[in-house]
């Protein structure tokens, strides 16, 4: 739903959040012409290539998760540790450099089915030294 909000600037309340896609947008940012290729990848991957494969796939991550769920919280640190381990391979063209990764908060407005507190994210982002909102 965070995707499709972000391309399209409305919020879709019938959506398949277990379904993958992959949508293409172009944005102007600070002036310059971006095209996005964005995986959702709806967080189905039961096999651990399968996740592998994905991110291998991707420039930069928004790892996303549900302030109303703390399973979705608690895969953040491992998701964020196979994107560094990945990216910083020696086989990849980059040269071990590392993609822009954010974590990111989502339903900030569920306040009574809240399971992670927003201080918890603010403190593994920290921890990972990485960006992190909460958003709505």
């Amino acid at each position: 739903a965070m995707t499709v909000r972000f391309i399209t600037r409305r919020f879709i309340g019938d959506y398949d959040p277990t379904l993958e896609m992959i949508y293409r947008h172009m944005a102007v940012i600070d002036g310059e012409v971006v095209h996005f290729e964005i995986l959702d990848t709806a967080g189905q991957e039961e096999d651990s290539l399968q996740i592998e494969e994905k991110i291998k796939w991707g420039d930069g991550f928004a790892v996303v998760y549900s302030v109303t769920d703390r399973c979705s919280f608690d895969e953040v640190m491992r998701l964020c540790f196979l994107i560094n381990h990945i990216h910083s391979s020696p086989k990849r063209s980059s040269g071990g450099e590392q993609p822009p990764v954010v974590i990111v908060g989502n339903k900030k407005d569920l306040q009574f089915d809240r399971m992670v507190s927003t201080e918890d994210g603010e403190n593994l982002s920290k921890a990972l030294k990485l960006p992190f909102y909460e958003i709505s």
